[in-house]
C-alpha cells in the first residue's frame, strides 16, 4: 500500500515537472516567431530606409557608375594632389647640353680698303670715300673738304695718304706769277724759285734742302705745301699676336712692301724683323737669342666671330688661313681650357665658314619618357607630366564652376517662370529662346580674339571663359526646372504652403526647387563632360586657356602637324586619355544617379 502510494507521488511530481517545461517551450517558440519577423526580406528591408538610401543602394548597384566614381577620385587626386607631390613647376623649362656642330667664325676674302690712320690724326668718312674714287681715276692728288691730299702708290693695293700742309698760292696771269705766302709761313728765294719752276715744267714736287714740298693745281691756281702722312690704305690685314701690341702706320707699310717684294726681312721703327711667306699670307716674326717669336700675321682674309663675346687670337686665325691656302676642310686647334677641337670649313662662293663642335646648352624639347620625366617633355621643354596635373585643375575648375553657374541662372529663371506662368513665364521663355537662337562657338571666337588684341592676362581670360560659358549654357536647365514646377505647383502640398501663408520665394525654393534637385543633379553631371570638351576644343583653337598656363585642351593643341602627331605620342595621346576617362566617368556617374533617382527602377 506504502508503495502505491509512492509511486502516485512520484507520477505526481513527473506531471508537475512537465507542466512546468511546457511554458519554456512556448516561450521558445515565441522567440523564434519574434526572430522570424524581424528577419525581412530584401524588398521589405529597402521599403524602410530613407529616401537617400534608396537612391544610394541603387547607385551601388551600378557597375559603371562605381567604376566612373574611381576615375573622378583618381583624376581629382591626380590634378590636385599631384601637383604638391611634383617636384617640377607648371612653367619650369629644363635645359641640357648636346655636342652639335655650330658655325664658329665666319672668312671673306678682303676686297676693299682698310685704313689704318696715324695716332692722333684726323681722317674723316668724306675722305675715305675721296681716297676710292682718286684710286679708280688713276689720280695722285684730290680735294675733300677744302684740304688737299695726296695720294702715293706703294704696291698692289696699298696707297699711302698725306694731307698737305699749304704754305703758299700762285697764280699764273699773262706769264706773270703772283705768289701769296700762307699766313704764319716763310718762304726762301730759293723755295720759291723751284715752286715757279715746277709750275713751268708741270711737276708735283720737289726737294729743297732736304725738304719735299708737294705742288697740286685747282683751275688756275696752284698750292705749295709739305706733305704729312696721315693714313695707310691696303688690302691686306695685320694682326698682331699680342693683343696689347699697337702696330706702326711705318710697320704696316714696311711689312706689305716686303711681303709684295718678296723680301724675307725689311727694317721699320729701327727694329729687323722676318717674314715668312704663306701664300697670300704671311708670319712675321722675330728672333730674341735665337729663339723665334711671332709677332704679327699678314693675310688678305677677314676672320670674324660668329658671337661677339668669342675672341680669336692670331694663331687660331692664321691655322684657318693655311688650311684655306693649302685646300683643307678642317684643321685642328686647342680651345682656352686646352682640349684639342676639330673646326672644319665650308665654302660658299667666297664666304667660308667655320664649325665646331660645342656642348650647347639648349631646351629639352620633346624628350623621350624617363625617370626624371614619366611623360617626357613638351615643345617647349617642360614636363608632360606636372602639365597634366595643372591642367587637370583648370579643366576640371572650370567644369564645375561653368556648371554651377549654369544650375544658378537655370534655377532661379526656371523657378520663377514655372511658378508664377503668363506673362512672367512668357517674358522668360522669350529670353531663353533668344539666347539659343545665339552662335555659342562665333560668339567664343570674336570673344577671344577680342582678349588677344587687348592682350588680356592668361588666369584673367580663364575668369572670363568661365563667365561666358556659365551665361551661354542656363536655358537648357531652365526649361528643365520650368517644365517640373508647372506640374508641381498644382499638386496638395502647395496649396497647403499657401493656405498656411508661406511666402513666394520659400515656396519655390523651399518646398518646389528641392523636388527638382535629383533632375539637377543628373544633368549638372551629364553636362560636366560636355564642359571639359568644350574648354578643350576651346583651348585647341587657341581662344581657350592661353600659355603658360596649362588645360589638357591647349596641351594637345601643342600637336600642330603631323610630324609631331607621328612621332612624339607621348604629348598628346596622355592629355587625349585624360579628357577621355573623365568624360566617360562623368556621363557613367550621370546615367547611375538617373536611375537611382528613378522610382520606377527594377530592383
Amino acid at each position: 500500500m506504502e508503495n502505491k502510494n509512492e509511486n502516485n507521488k512520484q507520477n505526481r511530481n513527473n506531471d508537475s515537472l512537465v507542466q512546468n517545461n511546457k511554458p519554456a517551450k512556448n516561450e521558445k517558440t515565441m522567440n523564434q516567431t519574434v526572430e522570424k519577423k524581424m528577419t525581412l526580406d530584401d524588398d521589405q528591408r529597402v521599403k524602410v530606409l530613407s529616401p537617400s538610401m534608396l537612391v544610394f543602394k541603387r547607385f551601388i548597384r551600378n557597375k559603371l557608375a562605381i567604376i566612373g566614381s574611381f576615375i573622378i577620385i583618381g583624376m581629382f587626386l591626380f590634378a590636385f594632389v599631384g601637383g604638391f607631390v611634383s617636384p617640377y613647376d607648371e612653367s619650369q623649362v629644363f635645359m641640357g647640353y648636346e655636342s652639335m656642330s655650330k658655325e664658329y667664325a665666319s672668312v671673306t676674302k678682303n676686297k676693299e680698303f682698310r685704313y689704318t690712320i696715324v695716332e692722333g690724326k684726323d681722317f674723316p668718312s668724306a675722305v675715305k670715300a675721296e681716297v676710292i674714287l682718286a684710286v679708280k681715276s688713276g689720280e695722285n692728288q684730290f680735294t675733300s673738304m677744302g684740304n688737299v691730299y695726296a695720294l702715293t702708290k706703294e704696291g698692289e693695293n696699298l696707297y699711302r695718304i698725306s694731307l698737305m700742309d699749304k704754305y703758299a698760292t700762285a697764280t699764273i696771269i699773262r706769264g706773270n706769277a703772283n705768289i701769296k705766302v700762307e699766313d704764319g709761313k716763310t718762304l726762301t728765294e730759293g723755295v720759291k724759285s723751284a715752286f715757279l719752276a715746277a709750275i713751268e715744267a708741270k711737276e708735283t714736287n720737289f726737294t729743297v734742302d732736304g725738304v719735299t714740298y708737294q705742288v697740286s693745281q685747282q683751275g688756275k691756281e696752284y698750292s705749295l705745301g709739305v706733305l704729312d702722312d696721315i693714313a695707310l690704305a691696303s688690302h691686306k690685314i695685320l694682326d698682331a699676336y699680342n693683343p696689347d701690341t699697337k702696330l706702326s702706320i711705318d710697320f704696316k707699310l714696311q711689312a706689305e712692301k716686303a711681303f709684295n717684294e718678296g723680301k724675307s726681312s725689311f727694317e721699320a721703327d729701327g727694329v729687323t724683323y722676318n717674314i715668312e711667306l704663306e701664300g697670300s699670307s704671311a708670319t712675321i716674326y722675330v728672333n730674341e737669342n735665337g729663339n723665334r717669336v711671332n709677332y704679327a700675321q699678314l693675310s688678305d682674309f677677314v676672320v670674324a666671330p660668329i658671337d661677339n663675346d668669342v675672341f680669336l687670337d692670331v694663331e687660331f686665325k692664321s691655322l684657318i688661313q693655311q688650311a684655306i691656302n693649302n685646300g683643307e676642310t678642317s684643321f685642328t686647334h686647342a680651345d682656352a681650357e686646352g682640349k684639342e677641337v676639330v673646326y672644319t670649313i665650308e665654302r660658299k662662293n667666297e664666304q667660308y665658314t667655320v664649325k665646331a663642335d660645342q656642348q650647347t646648352q639648349l631646351i629639352q624639347i620633346y624628350e623621350e619618357p624617363s625617370k626624371s620625366h614619366w611623360l617626357g617633355t613638351d615643345g617647349n621643354g617642360m614636363d608632360i607630366m606636372t602639365r597634366l596635373m595643372y591642367g587637370g585643375r583648370v579643366s576640371l575648375m572650370i567644369g564645375f564652376i561653368v556648371v554651377a553657374i549654369q544650375t544658378i541662372l537655370g534655377v532661379v529663371l526656371g523657378g520663377i517662370a514655372g511658378y508664377f506662368g503668363k506673362w512672367v513665364d512668357n517674358l522668360i521663355m522669350r529670353i531663353v529662346d533668344i539666347f539659343y537662337c545665339i552662335p555659342t562657338l562665333p560668339l567664343v571666337i570674336i570673344l577671344g580674339s577680342i582678349m588677344d588684341s587687348l592682350k588680356v592676362h592668361p588666369q584673367v581670360r580663364i575668369y572670363f571663359l568661365m563667365i561666358i560659358m556659365g551665361l551661354l549654357g542656363w536655358p537648357g536647365i531652365a526649361r528643365m526646372v520650368r517644365g517640373q514646377i508647372l506640374s508641381l505647383r498644382e499638386q496638395e502640398f502647395m496649396t497647403a504652403t499657401e493656405a498656411m501663408g508661406i511666402s513666394i520665394p520659400r515656396r519655390i525654393f523651399r518646398h518646389l526647387i528641392p523636388n527638382v534637385i535629383p533632375q539637377l543633379i543628373v544633368m549638372a553631371t551629364m553636362g560636366l563632360g560636355s564642359i571639359i570638351l568644350t574648354e578643350s576644343s576651346l583651348s585647341f583653337l587657341g581662344i581657350g586657356v592661353k600659355f603658360p598656363y596649362a588645360s589638357w585642351g591647349n596641351i594637345i593643341s601643342a600637336v600642330s602637324n603631323v610630324h609631331v602627331m607621328t612621332n612624339y605620342w607621348f604629348v598628346w595621346i596622355p592629355a587625349g586619355c585624360c579628357i577621355l576617362l573623365t568624360v566617360l566617368a562623368f556621363n557613367f556617374i550621370g546615367d547611375g544617379l538617373r536611375d537611382a533617382f528613378d522610382p520606377k527602377m527594377k530592383r
